[in-house]
């Protein structure tokens, strides 16, 4: 059990990390709404999302801040008493998510809103602005929903 707990800390504790250090490079390095090309793919582009996933409600006035910090505190609550009381869940997957949402968390509580800077496009397609946390958060639904539809229940 001490083994598995070390993943799940260490797992939140990179994803928190790798979140803030890439949020703080970017506030440090790059103009707000200007594009840096990277490559033919990828530019980084700082903006701030004041709404949530595809800045969905992001015009909505202020009050989605905290909508969004209350809604954020619950997630984490809930999937901490998961990870604390399914011996066997998904810990992998709901570490990624959780590291995540206590990324995206920071951002909402101490500045208004989330630091995205990734972006990645395909001639005139592009997808929505995003960071790291997201990218986390991402990948343990993905792991979530694969484990879920396994025929074997394999538990990731």
């Amino acid at each position: 059990m001490p083994k598995k707990n070390l993943i799940i800390f260490s797992i939140i504790s990179i994803v928190f990390f790798l979140d803030f250090v890439t949020k703080n490079y970017a506030i440090t390095n790059l103009l707000l709404n200007h594009s840096e090309a990277i490559n033919t793919y990828l530019n980084f582009t700082l903006a701030f999302n004041y709404g949530a996933a595809f800045s969905f409600l992001s015009d909505a006035g202020g009050w989605q801040r905290w909508f969004f910090v209350i809604f954020s505190i619950i997630v984490v609550f809930f999937i901490s008493y998961i990870l604390i009381k399914d011996k066997e869940s998904e810990y992998i997957s709901y570490s990624l998510v959780l590291g995540g949402a206590l990324g995206n968390l920071y951002d909402r509580i101490f500045l208004g809103y989330v630091i995205d800077f990734i972006e990645f496009h395909y001639n005139d397609f592009y997808w929505p602005i995003f960071n790291i946390a997201d990218i986390a958060i991402s990948i343990g639904v993905i792991l979530l929903l694969y484990s879920m539809f396994l025929k074997d229940n394999k538990k990731i």
